[in-house]
């Protein structure tokens, strides 16, 4: 078989295999663009997928109220305000003290109080939906839902990771393999 044979057997072959992943793929890369996307714009969303940070009145933590106090101010705020059916499970505190505020994020439904740090005012009450947008990003909403402990997040992203490695190499040999089939010819 000549060189030529060779490389449009080559290109043949990657072709099928680009086609192939494309379309067994393409749910989960519309998913992955989409909310990549979103979470690209986060920060530029008016408060709308992520609750922008407040300010409280002084940054000086020694001023601050305690963390167990701001902690039941967070929960008593997110049980008047929001839901008492919400769980007060926490995902994290978020503390700005160069914003003099903290934030509570709770599990349950990605949502967040923000507090003065200093007074315990009530700053801001928020859903973040970027958690939402990073957890079917990276697939942890199913494994949350499912409880699978990381299996399905880490199948997922090494599926993902691996087609889109595939996607690149494939994708470039197909316009690069043509041009370089052209130029052999002509010499």
């Amino acid at each position: 078989m000549g060189k030529r044979k060779k490389q449009a057997k080559v290109l043949r072959i990657f072709r099928k295999v680009h086609r192939t992943t494309g379309a067994l793929l393409f749910i989960f890369f519309f998913i992955i663009s989409i909310s990549g996307l979103l979470l690209g714009w986060k920060k530029n969303s008016n408060g709308y997928i992520l609750p922008e940070t407040q300010e409280g009145t002084s940054t000086n933590l020694k001023e601050w109220l305690s963390m167990d106090s701001l902690h039941t101010i967070a929960c008593n705020t997110l049980h008047s305000k929001v839901s008492k059916d919400l769980d007060l499970a926490l995902d994290r505190i978020d503390l700005r003290q160069e914003k003099g505020s903290v934030k509570f994020v709770f599990i349950d439904s990605f949502y967040e109080i923000q507090l003065d740090g200093a007074n315990g005012n009530v700053l801001s009450i928020g859903q973040r939906r970027s958690d939402f947008l990073e957890a079917v990003h990276d697939g942890s909403l199913l494994d949350d839902y499912l409880s699978t402990d990381g299996y399905i997040k880490l199948g997922y992203t090494t599926v993902m990771g691996t087609s889109l490695l595939v996607f690149t190499i494939t994708g470039f040999w197909l316009w690069y393999g043509p041009k370089r089939m052209r130029k052999e010819k002509k010499s």
